[in-house]
């Protein structure tokens, strides 16, 4: 007997060291990734001596593809053209999401767990190309005719691809929230004479209401970090779009398509990675954002017990 506990004893220390490696090396793997975008992104301001300023607000973009520098840095078409598409995305897909959800949930849940958030779930694994070839064969050529332009790459473009692909990611999210609130709020809501509507509106959703902006900054988050899906509908053009129906570019399009023919060590490759640098500050916002909402929750519940 005591030779079995030895082994369960020294068999959870085992698992234990394993899972606290894993953890570790998830922490050091992040704080490298910083440290080398850091240190590749910052050559833009050390190196070639330009401000953040001018990098943030300036338009000019022609950066020196040579190690001697003289060019411009202004990435502010690809900064206003990512919060722009992103923005659109997350106005198209988040009442859908909800919506959704709130059906799965509330309306039909059984038709729901079984059916509905697992056909759901499927749009995750979907590889971005499918969307953007979709987006680039059909929608583009659609949006062309529906509006008599020119060309169908834009900004709207952009945005219903993107807002295709985070609508799962809000969609699952959103539901998962709504399905966390004990039923005997809604039966006490019931019992009150409330109808269903009622219930979900004023008792279930504002309930659950930090997991839904959890998950709308989720969706958002990977709004900003996708590339390929909307580097091929949004036109590429280096100019602030007129409207929704115009062409325009991003940070991530930027990167993905110059980063490759960019010399390395050049004032055009450092620039590059100063917007790689960009989105992973972003990305990091998003995740102090979520923390925040989380905590407030988590007071505001500790606060009404």
């Amino acid at each position: 007997m005591e030779a079995t506990n030895t082994a369960a004893y020294r068999q959870n220390n085992i698992w234990r060291c394993i899972i606290t490696a894993c953890g570790l090396l998830m922490i050091i793997i992040t704080i490298a990734i910083g440290a080398f975008l850091c240190y590749k992104g910052l050559g833009t301001f050390t190196i070639y001596d330009h401000s953040i300023g001018e990098f943030l607000f300036s338009s000019e973009w022609k950066p020196a593809d040579n190690a001697t520098g003289g060019g411009s840095v202004g990435a502010a078409v690809f900064i206003f053209g990512s919060i722009v598409t992103c923005a659109l995305a997350l106005v198209i897909a988040t009442p859908f999401s909800l919506a959704s959800a709130i059906f799965m949930v509330e309306i039909s849940p059984g038709l729901g767990r079984k059916i509905l958030q697992p056909a759901v779930e499927i749009f995750v694994g979907i590889p971005s190309v499918v969307y953007g070839w979709i987006g680039l064969t059909i929608l583009v050529p659609f949006i062309k005719d529906l509006f008599d332009l020119q060309f169908g790459f834009s900004v709207l473009a952009a945005g219903i691809v993107l807002a295709v692909m985070i609508y799962p990611t809000i969609t699952s999210l959103s539901a998962d929230a709504l399905r966390s609130i004990s039923n005997s709020s809604r039966q006490a809501s019931y019992g009150l004479g409330a109808t269903r509507w009622q219930t979900i509106s004023k008792v279930v959703v504002p309930a659950a209401i930090s997991g839904i902006m959890t998950a709308i900054v989720l969706g958002l988050a990977r709004a900003f970090g996708e590339a390929l899906a909307v580097a091929m509908v949004i036109g590429k053009m280096k100019a602030f779009p007129e409207s929704i129906l115009s062409p325009t570019s991003n940070l991530t399009a930027a990167i993905a398509s110059d980063m490759g023919g960019a010399m390395e060590g050049s004032e055009y490759n450092l620039a590059l990675w100063s917007m790689a640098l960009l989105l992973f500050i972003i990305s990091l916002l998003f995740i102090f954002v979520i923390h925040y909402i989380s905590a407030k929750s988590a007071e505001a519940q500790g606060g009404k017990k």
